[in-house]
């Protein structure tokens, strides 16, 4: 069975760092472009960024680059995001998500297969 497991949320304040890691069975893992979305309440999933299964080439959100960072440790099956200078409208459940390998990143979260169930963020001013 195909899952996908984050962790990491919390509480914290504006300008902390806070890191999220998402657990990934090895099927996924090995091929898979894995995603980091967030949904605020009353707004629609957004794409925070990407990384690929084959070099892991990144991608980001412009809301987070240069404050987010999308790795991946290959021997524990594990995708992270790094999230530094964190802003109370980076307030929102972060979720992980995986879709089989392509040319390019895509912002869409229809075209993501699996989906992890959720880590809440928030972040106070």
């Amino acid at each position: 069975q195909v899952q996908l497991v984050e962790s990491g949320g919390g509480l914290v304040q504006a300008g902390d760092s806070l890191r999220l890691s998402c657990a990934a069975s090895a099927r996924i893992f090995s091929s898979y472009i894995m995603a980091w979305f967030r949904q605020a309440p009353g707004k629609e999933r957004e794409f925070v960024g990407a990384i690929s299964w084959r070099d892991s080439t990144t991608d980001y959100a412009n809301s987070v680059k240069g404050r987010f960072t999308i790795s991946r440790d290959n021997a524990k099956n594990t995708v992270y995001l790094q999230m530094n200078s964190l802003k109370p409208e980076d307030t929102a459940v972060y979720y992980c998500a995986a879709t089989p390998p392509a040319s390019t990143f895509s912002p869409r979260p229809r075209l993501y297969d699996f989906w992890g169930q959720g880590t809440q963020v928030t972040v106070s001013s």
